[in-house]
């Protein structure tokens, strides 16, 4: 699980307002999960594009948890929230991206994604010198680690086809992350305590996938092998 590390004065931070609109709510107007997934991948690409790196790398996301602080209102519809996003820490080959979601003024959501540069093949790479130009030498203090653990799926959970559409893919051809997230949303509405989502492997379009869930958990199979899986609490 993530340590969700305060900000600090220290180091590069970046805030962007986004109005929740009529695709990120639910029927009941909460923020939808995808919805804040989206908002977290939006932030953390306007926030990389605005350090000015020029790279041919692009940035993955492996892992994502959010969390509600407690006695916090969940988002809705027509609320207008801020998100101000920073570095959390590094390891050899990725970092940790910390984001927090305010509402009125007041921190309601914790967001910390692990996040892994990958080269034009595909291949991650370690990240460069010019990251810590950008988000400041003391990015290096916090070592954050990047092990992934093999999810066990229990007897008796539940299976369901989960088809895959165009509108999924991004730009790297694979099922993007906050495609992935609406997973979640149909089975997990909110407001919601924590969820995490790990990404084991990409999706990709040509991909027979199968939805498995278990109260708490789903997991997103290609051929029996989990490519997703995600643990959840509901408020």
């Amino acid at each position: 699980m993530f340590e969700f590390v305060p900000l600090t004065d220290r180091g590069r931070r970046f805030r962007e307002d986004f109005l929740i609109r009529l695709g990120d709510a639910n029927v009941k107007g909460l923020l939808r999960l995808d919805g804040i997934a989206r908002f977290l991948q939006d932030v953390a690409t306007d926030d990389w594009n605005d350090t000015g790196v020029e790279s041919s790398d692009t940035w993955v996301v492996r892992r994502t948890s959010l969390r509600l602080v407690a006695g916090a209102r969940w988002p809705r519809y027509l609320d207008r929230v801020a998100l101000t996003t920073w570095c959390g820490g590094v390891g050899a080959a990725w970092a940790e991206r910390r984001t927090n979601v305010e509402l009125d003024g007041e921190i309601v959501i914790e967001a910390a994604g692990l996040w892994v540069p990958i080269d034009p093949t595909g291949y991650p790479v370690r990240v460069g010198e010019s990251f810590f130009e950008a988000y400041g030498e003391s990015a290096r203090e916090r070592k954050v680690s990047g092990r992934i653990a093999t999810p066990s799926i229990p007897e008796g959970a539940k299976r369901q086809p989960w088809p895959l559409r165009a509108a999924d893919l991004d730009v790297v051809g694979h099922v993007n992350n906050a495609a992935v997230w609406q997973a979640v949303s149909e089975v997990a509405s909110p407001p919601m305590t924590s969820v995490s989502v790990t990404h084991h492997s990409s999706l990709e379009s040509d991909d027979d996938v199968t939805l498995v869930e278990a109260p708490g958990s789903l997991w997103l199979l290609v051929d029996d092998v989990v490519r997703v899986s995600a643990q959840y609490s509901p408020s």
